[in-house]
C-alpha cells in the first residue's frame, strides 16, 4: 500500500448539453456547486463534499472518478511512487491532486486537503413506527413528492478487462479491502465488491465494484448516490417518473451490500442509482465468497432488465 483511500469523492462525465444534464441532476436530487468559472458543470449533494458530480462538454461518456486519501503525506508518497506531479485540484474546495490512469485507462484523480462545505438541510418526514420500536407517536407522516435528497456519492461500478491486474493496481496503491469475491462456475473471479479500510470505523460495503465479462470491453456501469432514507428514495422515484425520465431498475433490495436501490438513466444514457440502507463493515469483517446468481439477485423487487449485466 502506498496511500490509504478513505472514500470516493466524485465522478466525471462528458455530455453535449450541460443545461440538460443540470436539469436532470437537479430533478435527481443534486444542487449547484460553487462555480469555478472553468466551464465544467459541478453539482453537490446535501453532504459535506464540495461537489460529487462533474460534467464536461463533449460526446456522452464516463470520464473518471475522484478518490480521497487521508492527507498530503499519502498524496506525496503516491506521487513519488508513480513519478507523477502534484498539482492544484480542480473545482471548489481547493486541495491538491495526483492524476493517474488505471490499467484499463480509467481516469483516477486522487485528492487530498480538499475543504469540506456546510451540509444543506434535509426536511425530516418523521420517525418510523416499526413493530419493535415506535418513533412517531401522535404525529402523521406526510411525504411530499419532490426530488430526493442526494447526500453523497457512495460507489462506482466499472467493467474491467483483467480482474487480477485491476485488483493488484488498486489495492497496492490504496490499501483497499474485498467485501465480496464473486466467482464464476469455473472458479475465475468475475467481480469484486471493494471497500475502504478505515480500521475500526464501519464503512460502506463497497466503494468500488469491478466486474469482468469474457470478451466484453472495459465499460462504465453505474454511479450510486446515497439518499436520506426509504421515503426519500420513493418520493424521488415518483418525482422522476412524473417528469418522464427513463427508469432502469427498481425499487428493490440487493443481496450483496443489502441496499435498497433505484436505477435511472440520465439524458445521455449513463446509469445512476439512488440507494439507502446499505451494509456497513469495519476492517475486521472477512471477505465473503459468492456466486454470480447471488450477485445479480435481489431480495425483493422486480427482475433486472436484460441489459443490466451486459
Amino acid at each position: 500500500m502506498i496511500a490509504k483511500a478513505v472514500d470516493v469523492e466524485s465522478v466525471r462525465f462528458a455530455a453535449p448539453d450541460l443545461d440538460l444534464m443540470r436539469k436532470f441532476l437537479a430533478d435527481f436530487g443534486m444542487h449547484d456547486a460553487e462555480d469555478a468559472g472553468d466551464g465544467i458543470l459541478r453539482m453537490r449533494g446535501v453532504g459535506t463534499a464540495p461537489f460529487i458530480h462533474e460534467t464536461v462538454q463533449g460526446e456522452p461518456g464516463f470520464v473518471g472518478l475522484s478518490l480521497r486519501v487521508r492527507d498530503m503525506d499519502d498524496l506525496k508518497a503516491l506521487a513519488g511512487a508513480e513519478g507523477a506531479a502534484i498539482e492544484p485540484a480542480e473545482g471548489p474546495g481547493g486541495g491538491q491532486r495526483v492524476l493517474l490512469h488505471d490499467p484499463d485507462g480509467y481516469r483516477v484523480e486522487v485528492i487530498a486537503d480538499k475543504e469540506r462545505v456546510a451540509p444543506l438541510p434535509i426536511a425530516s418526514t418523521g420517525g418510523w413506527n416499526v413493530a419493535e420500536r415506535h418513533e412517531r407517536a401522535g404525529e402523521a407522516k406526510r411525504v411530499p413528492v419532490a426530488p430526493a435528497h442526494v447526500v453523497r456519492l457512495g460507489h462506482v461500478v466499472m467493467g474491467v478487462s483483467d480482474m487480477t491486474r485491476t485488483w493488484d493496481w488498486w489495492q497496492s496503491r490504496f490499501g483497499l479491502l474485498i467485501s465480496d469475491e464473486v466467482r464464476a462456475p469455473g472458479g475465475d473471479v468475475a467481480a469484486l465488491f471493494i471497500r475502504c479500510d478505515r480500521g475500526s470505523e464501519a464503512v460502506d460495503h463497497h466503494t468500488l465494484n469491478f466486474a469482468s465479462i469474457p470478451g466484453a470491453p472495459p465499460k462504465f456501469h453505474h454511479a450510486a448516490f446515497e439518499v436520506a432514507d426509504l421515503d426519500d428514495l420513493m418520493a424521488g422515484n415518483r418525482y422522476l417518473a412524473e417528469r418522464g425520465y427513463r427508469h432502469d431498475w427498481g425499487v428493490g433490495r440487493h443481496i450483496l451490500g443489502s441496499q435498497v436501490f433505484d436505477y435511472w438513466k440520465d439524458p445521455f444514457g449513463h446509469r445512476v442509482e439512488h440507494w439507502t440502507d446499505g451494509d456497513l463493515f469495519d476492517a475486521s469483517v472477512p471477505m465473503n465468497v459468492a456466486d454470480i446468481p447471488t450477485m445479480l439477485g435481489h431480495q425483493w423487487g422486480p427482475a433486472a432488465p436484460a441489459d443490466f449485466a451486459a
